[in-house]
């Protein structure tokens, strides 16, 4: 995970910024490497406190993207893959073996995110339940059902395994932007979400590459290729299920790989995200903060460009192999012709959100990214030469997956308390992933070769996220502006961390740079 450790820079020293962090000896069971930390003031009941070295926090951010982001993205490539494989399966043999009509195909895509759906209130789970636990719930629990798909037999049995596929899947990935956010700083948390997310892309890659190298032989297996490629996508989650029980910490605190320094470096951190709040982010929430969310203009323009962006996202990798294949590609060499598109989308997603952590401009990202995969779309829809088309796949894809990688930490940008944070994710993902009902229904069989009312539904629903996107920026515009005038000028903070501070005296005790309060203001 060499690449994050470019991304971890230090915060300015208490000299530069007035709120650095500070640490009470008191809150560790020793007192932090004196060589590491520069003696600082006294608190007020008259206890020591330490100011953390730039260098001894970006020791800390180093280990967690070493041990905490590869964990999190392998399980979700892993989820991915599994969620996704159905589409290279039907070509591969499976809608003959099953007798699957399109409708019935539609129906196994759909049934997936129906119960995707009825269960996104299990993201606030990872504030409830120890996240090792309830990762090892999910991952071990759809990867059993995942493995159990190659053991079916009809059109009602593959539903109910979809159905469950999606119940465990909902207690997963929905939920890690939300973890990620306690272990991370506003101004890394971007990219860090970027790769956990780049995971969707990257498996939709590797399934084509997968099924290219399972279903390329003839079917002369006794266990039908197929089959065969849901049993070797399934078995390892269950084994990754088992590994993570042992290996996800639960909070910066808990992680074994940090050294008890390093732990309460790891929780200064924590106190000047959320103030006095730091020591209850795990099995507290606050049901006031639930209403606020609740009434909060800010979500819904988040959740509905979410579904803008799920029509196309959820829709793209399970009809693109049967799309090439229609174009005039041989079933196998449709596998093949899936993988490139996603593999830059994999890594415009990365480069996306470390553009928008360092400017700190998401909005804007978006809706460049948003034009992009309109432009992609419409390619598709208007065009009927296939080196057009393939290259509108490619456009399609740089635009769906970036874009939502820098969805997600806008929420988390911009709500002032960690139950605001997971109550939004939770409004994201109860409003988002209702496109994929919409998105897995307008490829109808007769609309065969070309798709175009796919197509067109698709590019337009991108160019609605863009301009959901400049609308909500505008409104944090006007936001700051109500909040400057009744706090003072708050300098924004800029990749590195720093802000240029106008509020006399600084941060205030208890109350964070990320939550509610004088220094909170919007990531635009």
């Amino acid at each position: 995970m060499g690449i994050l450790s470019r991304f971890a820079k230090p915060v300015p020293s208490t000299a530069e910024d007035p709120t650095a962090i500070q640490v009470a000896a008191h809150l560790g069971n020793e007192k932090p490497d004196i060589s590491q930390v520069e003696a600082g003031n006294k608190s007020s009941n008259g206890e020591n406190l330490y100011h953390v070295t730039p260098e001894m926090e970006q020791r800390v951010v180093r280990k967690l993207d070493k041990r905490l982001v590869p964990l999190v993205m392998g399980l979700y490539l892993l989820a991915y893959l599994d969620r996704s494989n159905i589409g290279n399966a039907k070509i591969a043999g499976m809608q003959k073996d099953l007798h699957l009509s399109s409708p019935d195909y539609q129906w196994l895509l759909t049934i997936f995110y129906i119960s995707y759906i009825l269960f996104e209130w299990f993201a606030l789970m990872w504030k409830v339940i120890p996240p090792h636990i309830w990762a090892t719930f999910c991952v071990v629990g759809w990867g059993i059902v995942a493995t159990l798909q190659a053991a079916t037999f009809s059109f009602s049995g593959m539903i109910a395994a979809r159905f469950f596929l999606g119940f465990f899947e909902a207690g997963y990935g929905p939920g890690i932007p939300y973890l990620l956010s306690f272990f991370y700083l506003r101004h890394e948390i971007g990219v860090r979400i970027g790769v956990f997310l780049s995971a969707a892309p990257l498996a939709t890659c590797f399934a084509g590459a997968l099924a290219y190298g399972i279903t390329s032989g003839n079917d002369t297996h006794r266990i039908h290729n197929w089959r065969v490629l849901f049993l070797v996508e399934g078995l390892p989650c269950i084994i990754a299920g088992i590994v993570t029980f042992f290996i996800l910490p639960d909070s910066p605190e808990k992680a074994k790989f940090l050294t008890e320094d390093e732990k309460l470096v790891a929780r200064a951190r924590g106190v000047r995200q959320v103030g006095g709040e730091e020591m209850h982010r795990v099995g507290h929430i606050n049901f006031k903060d639930i209403g606020v969310a609740l009434l909060d203009l800010k979500n819904y323009f988040t959740a509905l460009m979410y579904f803008s962006c799920n029509v196309s996202f959820s829709s793209l990798p399970v009809f693109l192999p049967t799309i090439l294949s229609e174009m005039g590609f041989s079933a196998i060499d449709a596998q093949g012709l899936s993988a490139p598109p996603y593999f830059i989308s994999f890594l415009l997603v990365i480069a996306s959100t470390y553009i928008a952590d360092r400017t700190q401009q998401r909005g804007i990202t978006i809706i460049i990214l948003s034009l992009i995969g309109a432009l992609g779309y419409i390619l598709l829809a208007a065009t009927k030469a296939t080196g057009p088309r393939y290259t509108g796949v490619f456009f399609a894809a740089a635009g769906i997956f970036p874009c939502i990688g820098n969805i997600l930490p806008w929420v988390l940008n911009n709500q002032g308390s960690d139950t605001k944070r997971g109550t939004g994710i939770a409004i994201l993902n109860l409003v988002g992933q209702c496109g994929p009902l919409l998105g897995t229904r307008v490829y109808p069989a007769q609309d065969s070769p070309y798709y175009r009312l796919g197509m067109w539904v698709c590019a337009g629903f991108m160019l609605f996220n863009g301009l959901l996107a400049f609308g909500l920026r505008c409104l944090l515009v006007w936001e700051n502006k109500r909040l400057d005038r009744k706090y003072g000028v708050v300098g924004r903070i800029d990749g590195d961390g720093k802000r240029g501070d106008g509020v006399e005296g600084g941060g205030l005790a208890g109350v964070g740079d990320e939550n509610d309060g004088p220094r909170f203001r919007y990531v635009l």
